[in-house]
């Protein structure tokens, strides 16, 4: 198994964004994304902060991302 890369929020958005998924609202400091199949994902935004290993798999799993679609 391939270790997960440390990642903050910005970086996992920025990824999320490139598979076709936009911002859609933000509520404190949860950023709602979807995309055009109304698939919807939550990315909670902590500017700086590493998300916690469990949490960025099960984003991952959500919009469908490998840990190579992170990387580039």
């Amino acid at each position: 198994m391939t270790r997960l890369p440390r990642l903050t929020a910005q970086e996992v958005i920025r990824a999320i964004e490139r598979r076709g998924f936009v911002l859609v609202r933000q509520s404190g400091s949860h950023k709602i994304l979807r995309n055009s199949e109304g698939t919807r994902l939550t990315v909670p935004f902590h500017p700086g902060k590493i998300l916690h290993p469990k949490l960025l798999k099960s984003i991952m799993e959500d919009a469908q991302l490998s840990v190579d679609d992170l990387r580039t």
